[in-house]
């Protein structure tokens, strides 16, 4: 694979001249990016570093974003190509939408949405399923000027309800309900439940009844969405695209696993669409026409940037995938997706190829589906351990490209970028900074370490374009959050190094690092070499309380398929494979065999909540698990070993 793929010097030189004309004069760099973007009034200047926490992108620019993402392509003779299509295997069903069938899709929904009284500027939250109607609801916001924020369909009635007060939605987009592999999960008992608990009440909420699940109506509050887009269309009512501002916000994303008021990314709308534009191009390599499947959700921002936004103002083909990586059918499902649509190119979890693997370890299920247009893979949302990407590679035959970034950052920060000329592949590095961002890694004191040595990851200011300038009606928390401890810099949270080639290893969240003894040792660092027996589908490493050591280390790992060899026996050879690979300072002498791994909606292990389970302490559960019940069976399999 990294013979094959490895880059020609011209192939180097095209990330490494790009990177240094970036370097060189990042305003004329960011302009000429701009140029593929149509703007209502173009960008005269870059960026304005006196305005907000560290400055603001396009600050004289004016457009609009739905403008560029859909009518620009039907303006410009894309108005057949598909857009959008929705594959649903919970459902059984399928469509196709052109640009010019979404555009209409679109403005009728942005006209109903002023009918209720939505203008420039009001929020709109959206708590949909994985359905082209959510998709419709987000363009349908950028369309007027309105700031959507999207809640991960399913969420909480408490957590929905945070959000609510928070962002004062005028108005409420919802579904009936969402579609589980085994069960349906109803949403509008959550939305009422949510609204009657939040101080701040919206005039309306639009519902959309699916056939899976019928929901009681609130007579002066709720309208049926398809009665009230009907009428529009016979009525002939479409909105036009509203001028905002390049610094206006096109919407807020709140992160994870907050607690207390939860933190409001902020996304704008001129530096999104043009470092969107810039990764297309540069990193994913997906061109007008091309067909992209994301399989994420609308809820997270991957489903923001890579299934909604970079696609569609790319002029390219998104794929809506409402279904899981294994159980809908089986773990060819996106296999049969990639040959039937004509995939390009997949972006995904690891965690999703974690359990592809666990489940089909051989990869059996790809037989029978014509991959052979397909390009690459691209894995984020969690750090993608050597073994699965070695075994994705094996199995497909095709670039596999960790990168990583962050919800706060809303594009990537560090890849491997394909269209600029693949570089070589290191297992284990997302590979390079992209153009745009200065990653840098500092001791706690705020000082530069030396090459392949662990210290906190973090972003030179300014940020580039697209990234969050704050955090929704709070400029100082933002300031104290992110860029108060290294100051200069924006405090990325997560732990690693970078090798003397400019890689950069990701290792984890900087509480991810453990003291053993003295001794600082990264946990993501031991899950490689767990990850690397044959029988371990996944894992994950957590230092637990110890009253000689401070910590130490417990490794939890998941077993693959069909795997002969005793719990026990594996779990001694996991034990001695640490001592050999690491050494006798990891002090690791405990690994556990569980069923699976607590994990949230969008694939990320819940290590923390681990580890308080471990360590006996009390914890609230994450609003974002994706199943309850695992941390009883991550309890019990502690107190077997006399923990927790």
């Amino acid at each position: 694979m990294n013979g094959s793929h490895a880059a020609s010097a011209r192939a180097a030189e095209g990330y490494r001249a790009t990177y240094a004309r970036w370097q060189a004069d990042p305003e004329a760099y960011w302009l000429e990016i701009a140029r593929g973007i149509d703007w209502i009034k173009p960008p005269e200047r870059a960026f304005d570093p006196a305005a907000g926490p560290y400055g603001r992108w396009f600050p004289d620019a004016t457009c609009n974003t739905c403008f560029n993402a859909l009518d620009r392509h039907v303006r410009g003779g894309r108005g057949e190509q598909a857009a959008l299509i929705y594959d649903s295997p919970v459902t059984g069903t399928k469509a196709r939408y052109s640009y010019a069938e979404m555009l209409d899709e679109v403005a009728t929904l942005a006209a109903v949405l002023q009918d209720l009284g939505v203008t420039k500027g009001d929020r709109v939250l959206i708590y949909m399923p994985m359905v082209p109607e959510a998709a419709f609801a987000m363009l349908a916001c950028a369309r007027i000027g309105a700031v959507h924020s999207v809640v991960f369909g399913g969420f909480a009635a408490k957590e929905l309800a945070t959000r609510i007060d928070d962002a004062e939605p005028r108005v409420i987009l919802t579904a009936t309900c969402g579609i589980e592999p085994t069960r349906v999960v109803e949403y509008k008992p959550l939305l009422d439940s949510a609204i009657e608990m939040a101080a701040h009440k919206p005039q309306a909420c639009v519902v959309l009844q699916r056939p899976q699940a019928d929901a009681s109506m609130h007579a002066a509050r709720d309208k049926n969405w398809r009665m009230l887009t009907a009428a529009a269309k016979a009525a002939g009512r479409r909105a036009d695209c509203v001028e905002v501002a390049a610094t206006d916000p096109l919407y807020i994303l709140y992160t994870s696993g907050t607690t207390g008021r939860p933190k409001g990314v902020v996304r704008d709308n001129g530096g999104h669409m043009v470092v969107l534009k810039e990764t297309m191009d540069q990193l994913y390599d997906v061109q007008p026409g091309e067909v992209m499947f994301t399989a994420s959700d609308v809820g997270w921002v991957v489903g923001h940037s890579y299934i909604v936004y970079a696609p569609l103002i790319q002029g390219a083909t998104t794929v809506l995938y409402e279904g899981k990586p294994v159980g809908t059918p089986d773990p060819g499902a996106f296999w049969r997706v990639i040959a039937e649509h004509g995939v390009k190119v997949l972006f995904t979890a690891p965690t999703a190829f974690r359990a592809i693997r666990k489940e089909d370890p051989e990869g059996k299920h790809l037989a029978g589906h014509d991959l052979s247009g397909f390009r690459a893979l691209f894995l984020a949302g969690e750090r993608a351990d050597p073994e699965t990407l070695k075994w994705a590679e094996e199995l497909l035959k095709v670039p596999v490209i960790d990168h990583w970034w962050q919800t706060e950052t809303g594009s990537p920060i560090v890849g491997n970028p394909i269209g600029l000329g693949l570089l070589p592949v290191k297992h284990g590095s997302p590979t390079v900074p992209l153009p745009g961002w200065d990653v840098q890694c500092l001791d706690e004191g705020g000082h530069p370490v030396k090459p392949g040595t662990m210290g906190a990851i973090v972003l030179k200011l300014p940020l580039p374009p697209g990234a969050l300038p704050t955090l929704w009606g709070d400029d100082q928390r933002f300031r104290d959050g992110y860029l108060a401890h290294f100051p200069g810099y924006y405090d990325t949270s997560d732990a690693g190094f970078v090798d003397a080639d400019g890689y950069v290893f990701i290792m984890g969240r900087t509480d991810d690092i453990i003291n053993v003894a003295g001794h600082r040792l990264s946990t993501g660092g031991m899950e490689e070499v767990l990850a690397a027996h044959p029988a371990v589908a996944e894992c994950a490493v957590v230092g637990i309380h110890d009253a000689l050591k401070g910590e130490q280390p417990c490794g939890f790992v998941v077993l693959k398929a069909g795997v002969s060899q005793s719990p026990d026996e594996i779990e001694r050879e996991l034990v001695a494979l640490v001592r050999d690979r690491i050494g006798p300072v990891a002090a690791f002498k405990l690994a556990l065999t569980v069923n699976r791994l607590p994990k949230t909606r969008s694939g990320k292990i819940l290590r923390a909540t681990m580890k308080k389970i471990a360590d006996g302490e009390d914890y609230a559960v994450p609003a974002t698990i994706e199943d309850v019940t695992v941390l009883s069976e991550i309890g019990t399999a502690l107190k077997s070993r006399g923990l927790g």
